[in-house]
């Protein structure tokens, strides 16, 4: 018996990284899970490849590709979702958006692109998920955050601001849906090394595991395996009284 049998899990972003370690952690306790993706040939192989991680172990997934930003998108992916498994249980909006730059060259679409995918597709996917959520009389959703919040890291103003709301807009919806049954947090990863972080790094690997280490408590890299196991934690019913919260994993990073 898994901690999540017959629960549905949908999760952004879910075609590499954080996203698709939690996925596969969520089929691994008996979820049916949703891999989605943003409408993009690369990306939805590569979400296709974690559904073929998970139904080669025997669990159940679909992929389902669809712009987190967009109302109807994101109503249609739930309406496949409700098809294939039922209602959605269980919600992470993990799909992000971020690029480098000094805040004095991002421009206004940049801006607006970055609050649009972290922010606003957050609140898009909430909205789509809740009247399963009431229906199910039950519901945990995960917003994913990042530590540069508390670091007020340079060089990422438009990410750092979408990720601060996040962290609002979490607080404020277990506000508002906790008489329905529905918890609502957040985790909040460190440096984690991701096939994304592969792609844009400026540093080295060495480099930045030595620079990492004397900033953390942890003299160590962290992967998107060491997240899975809170967003198992956060989705099933071990933590079926803590709503409202933000979760660090980062290594020991930032102490609150």
């Amino acid at each position: 018996m898994g901690r999540l049998d017959d629960r549905v899990a949908l999760v952004t972003g879910a075609s590499r990284g954080i996203g698709a370690a939690a996925a596969e952690a969520f089929a691994a306790e008996g979820a049916s899970v949703v891999i989605n993706t943003i409408p993009d040939e690369r990306m939805e192989a590569m979400a296709s490849e974690v559904v073929s991680r998970i139904t080669d172990a025997g669990g159940a997934a679909i992929t389902v590709a669809a712009d987190v930003t967009m109302p109807e998108e994101v109503e249609a992916m739930v309406t496949e979702a409700r098809s294939a498994f039922g209602d959605i249980d269980v919600l992470v909006t993990n799909a992000a958006y971020a690029r480098r730059s000094p805040w004095n060259e991002i421009s206004v679409e940049q801006w607006d692109q970055t609050l649009a995918v972290n922010l606003r597709g957050a609140f898009v996917c909430a909205k789509a998920v809740h009247p399963g959520m009431l229906r199910r009389g039950r519901g945990s959703i995960i917003t994913v955050t990042s530590v540069m919040v508390d670091l007020g890291m340079a060089g990422a103003l438009d990410y750092v601001a979408s990720k601060g709301g996040v962290i609002g807009f979490t607080r404020a919806l277990a506000r508002e849906v906790g008489p329905d049954g529905v918890r609502v947090n957040s985790v909040m990863p460190g440096a984690i090394r991701t096939e994304y972080e592969v792609e844009t790094e400026t540093e080295t690997e060495e480099e930045l595991a030595e620079r990492l280490a004397e900033l953390q408590s942890l003299p160590q890299r962290g992967y998107a395996r060491d997240l899975a196991a809170t967003f198992v934690y956060l989705a099933c019913d071990d933590s079926a009284f803590v709503t409202g919260q933000v979760i660090p994993v980062d290594g020991g990073w930032v102490h609150h």
